[in-house]
């Protein structure tokens, strides 16, 4: 039974109530008090992770973020599609004047004074993300980019709290959320609806509640009745077999067919070998200075996009950004200034922490481009 977004739910000997909330709401933080006060439960679950329980804690994390550590790990693309969604967070909540998060830090706080069992409920972020990240293409993932950043240019007029607590019009959001993106939904809602509703019903005690976006709630109800495979949905999945193979085809073609060049004839060999690295080196470079990269990162664009192109495990864009944070470290202040920057292209590209994720992306989008223009141009000369 659902009344002003809490549902109670009675399952097996627990009796359990779902508290929906808008993440960036003061009267989602005003229910959880209230709700916690009202039922001093056994255990208050809520819709955290290890780490986003830790940055609820520690706010100013993004200070020690180690961006060197990032682009070494090749996780620039993810990095940046984890800023955007928390930053758009972020943004709807100080047109609001809150905090996000503040529900659960609420929740968090009732269970302390209660003395309740606190059970962090939600699936590890970077799993989810990263499970995402793996089942969207590269279009998909451009496309996902850009619509949060439209998303983001938002007025204040436009941000109805209410609208976003009620079950039929969330409802109604992940049906076009499911369209656009199914394997966003998929992972995002309807995994996260699994492993919320087992980690609720097998807390500790008779009386739980649980903190969680309105969002779940639906799920959730649905979940607890049925049995999860939580190896499936916590286990991140490899890359693809087929990319593996195009990452390895496309490097050992080309070294085949310059050898068969210089086979045949040496000035066709020469050619070719000026074709690759002309073509990957120059456009990687162009990619590079588009990203408003200094001298030296263009500089070690040209020269890095020939050879790691020919390397599955290594990439361009690592080598530049490398530089390119050597050269012009970020600042604090472009650290404080993130969940901002983010939606302004301008600030972006002028913050030396987005714009150093900007320009490792734009490096590899420009050497592997310039490896398609390399490859047809070598076709051609030999045929």
């Amino acid at each position: 039974m659902m009344v002003n977004n809490i549902t109670t739910i009675i399952y097996k000997d627990k009796e359990i109530t779902l508290i929906g909330t808008a993440h960036v709401s003061k009267d989602s933080v005003t229910l959880v008090k209230q709700t916690i006060d009202d039922i001093r439960p056994d255990t208050v679950c809520v819709e955290l992770d290890d780490e986003r329980y830790n940055n609820l804690q520690n706010p100013q994390k993004w200070e020690n973020t180690s961006l060197f550590q990032v682009i070494k790990e090749k996780k620039a693309g993810l990095l940046l599609t984890n800023i955007v969604l928390g930053s758009y967070q972020k943004r709807v909540a100080k047109k609001l004047d809150t905090t996000p998060g503040k529900e659960m830090l609420q929740g968090i706080q009732s269970a302390i004074e209660y003395g309740c069992n606190l059970v962090l409920a939600d699936r590890d972020i970077q799993t989810t993300f990263l499970r995402i990240w793996r089942k969207l293409s590269l279009w998909e993932k451009c496309k996902l980019f850009a619509s949060l950043l439209l998303d983001g240019s938002e007025t204040d007029s436009e941000i109805d709290l209410t609208a976003l607590m009620e079950k039929d019009n969330l409802e109604a959001a992940l049906s076009d959320i499911g369209k656009d993106f199914p394997q966003i939904a998929e992972v995002l809602i309807h995994e996260r609806d699994q492993h919320l509703a087992y980690k609720i019903k097998t807390a500790p005690g008779k009386k739980i509640v649980a903190v969680v976006g309105a969002a779940h709630v639906p799920g959730i109800e649905k979940e607890l009745y049925c049995q999860q495979d939580m190896k499936q949905i916590t286990q991140i999945p490899s890359a693809s077999s087929l990319a593996k193979i195009i990452a390895w085809a496309i490097p050992v073609a080309t070294l085949i067919l310059m050898g068969y060049g210089f086979f045949t004839n040496a000035q066709t060999g020469l050619y070719q070998i000026k074709a690759w690295i002309l073509w990957t080196g120059i456009l990687a470079a162009i990619f590079t200075t588009i990203a408003f990269g200094h001298p030296l990162s263009i500089i070690t664009a040209f020269v890095s996009a020939p050879i790691t192109t020919l390397n599955p495990f290594l990439a361009c864009g690592w080598f530049v950004g490398l530089v390119e944070a050597t050269v012009r470290r970020p600042t604090v202040h472009d650290v404080n200034s993130i969940s901002e920057d983010i939606f302004h292209i301008k600030r972006f590209f002028r913050n030396r922490f987005f714009r150093t994720l900007g320009i490792v992306v734009f490096a590899n989008v420009g050497s592997s481009i310039g490896t398609i223009m390399a490859s047809k141009d070598i076709i051609q000369n030999l045929f």
